[in-house]
């Protein structure tokens, strides 16, 4: 199905996201009792906010960091806050249902991204679709939703998280995880 402009839109593109991970999210809460499936579930789960924030890093952070007067400050925050759900969802990547952790270790990555989405949609995203102008929102977005397709699907914490070395490593490394993920036959 061919993209529409506002398909594209950056804000779109980040919203979009964030109602597919709350899907997921709803998903894992009520099947918490159900083991099967579940780790290919979080497996899901973990790819697509890796992605997501690997693309934000890419193409979003350097338009914050250039049009919002407090840029850099958010940009930070958001790289801290990635940095705690990377930790999290590398821990989960090692782990299954049964293991005593992983129940706790996913209940903090769905309550720490669910503040993220909160705090990210009633502050930043209104912000940053103000200081643009549609043409460059739907040029971000549309070079976002591209490059979700070579991003790593697993998270790398100790992986370069600013332009340029994240675009440079970035696609690399996704190359490494879609090859493990087909060895692995991990559907993401």
């Amino acid at each position: 199905m061919p993209q529409t402009e506002q398909d594209t839109d950056l804000i779109r593109v980040v919203e979009d996201d964030h109602r597919a991970f709350e899907a997921a999210f709803a998903e894992l809460e009520a099947t918490a009792s159900e083991p099967v499936g579940r780790k290919a579930l979080v497996d899901h789960v973990i790819a697509n906010l890796v992605r997501h924030a690997v693309v934000q890093e890419q193409f979003a952070h350097p338009v914050i960091r250039k049009r919002l007067d407090d840029g850099d400050e958010i940009v930070e925050h958001e790289l801290a806050v990635y940095g705690e759900a990377e930790m999290v969802m590398k821990a989960l990547d090692e782990r299954g249902p049964a293991d005593f952790d992983f129940e706790p270790l996913l209940e903090r990555l769905i309550t720490g991204v669910r503040a993220h989405i909160i705090e990210e949609e009633a502050h930043l995203l209104p912000r940053l679709a103000a200081a643009c102008d549609a043409e460059e929102r739907r040029h971000i977005g549309f070079k976002m939703l591209a490059a979700k397709e070579f991003a790593p699907t697993r998270p790398h914490p100790h992986a370069p998280d600013s332009t340029p070395a994240n675009l440079v490593v970035g696609p690399g490394i996704g190359l490494v995880d879609h090859i493990r993920d087909t060895l692995a036959h991990r559907e993401v």
